[in-house]
């Protein structure tokens, strides 16, 4: 049975899309001794078109936080750092590192070699705290001005689905930046697994926003992770893990923002 269809194969990419963007129980990972082909068939790699519906489990998590705070009594703003806080330990700070990274090596390298060995570097800089201290309040904030619970669960599930069902499609359109590491490893997708992360993600947001909310979240990630996949190209010539954590951070907020700029 082709790997499209067959409920197995889903089964199994969807365990390792856990394993990879999350500290949940997952099992054991597939490796990859050395780097993938543009190819669906490499599990890694085809593990991505499941990465909306892990974001859609992270946004669910954080959502039912959001909600027991509200019951609790929390005012929104103290339940919207609630849920940011669960997605923070569901993930590890996995995307939160990424984007920290990718604004220390983009704003305090000069080529691309030392841009790429900033990045790598555990430690972190002054551009790096300004962008995790902007993305987590901007994130909260919008949680916070959207206010009702409801909304603000249909947020968070869109908004953490949508932004990772993008980088599908910036692995698919971009090349590894270095011959090694996380982004090397795992593979690039190809343009069938890319399509269906897209999808999966797409009718999600449609099925939990109005379809106005709905389109223009797709807008905004389109606008946010594009520019990153720009950015990433002229930079350092592809992608890394930092790059598509950043992505994911950065398209989460803007699909927030446009969110709560919509929210009656």
């Amino acid at each position: 049975m082709s790997s499209l269809v067959s409920p197995r194969a889903w089964l199994q990419d969807l365990q390792i899309a856990l394993a990879l963007l999350t500290r949940l129980p997952s099992g054991r990972m597939p490796q990859r001794a050395a780097p993938a082909p543009l190819e669906d068939a490499t599990p890694l790699a085809r593990a991505s078109r499941c990465y909306p519906l892990v974001g859609a489990l992270v946004g669910v998590i954080a959502a039912l936080i959001f909600l027991a705070a509200d019951r609790l009594g929390l005012p929104p703003g103290l339940a919207a750092l609630s849920a940011i806080v669960a997605t923070v330990l569901v993930t590890g700070a996995l995307h939160e590192d990424g984007l920290a990274d990718l604004a220390d090596g983009f704003g305090g390298g000069g080529d691309r070699a030392r841009k790429l060995a900033i990045m790598r570097d555990s430690r972190i800089g002054s551009y790096g705290v300004i962008a995790l201290i902007l993305a987590l309040a901007l994130r909260a904030g919008s949680l916070a001005a959207i206010a009702e619970p409801g909304a603000v669960a249909a947020a968070l599930i869109a908004a953490e689905s949508l932004s990772r069902g993008g980088l599908a499609a910036i692995m698919a359109g971009l090349p590894p930046a270095r011959p090694d590491g996380l982004a090397a490893h795992v593979g690039r997708p190809g343009g069938s697994a890319a399509l269906a992360a897209i999808l999966i993600a797409a009718a999600l947001a449609f099925v939990l926003l109005d379809w106005q909310a709905a389109v223009l979240s797709l807008l905004a990630l389109v606008a946010a992770q594009g520019l990153v996949a720009l950015l990433a190209r002229r930079q350092i010539g592809g992608y890394t893990g930092d790059v598509l954590g950043a992505a994911q951070q950065i398209g989460a907020t803007a699909i927030l923002l446009v969110l709560a700029a919509a929210a009656p």
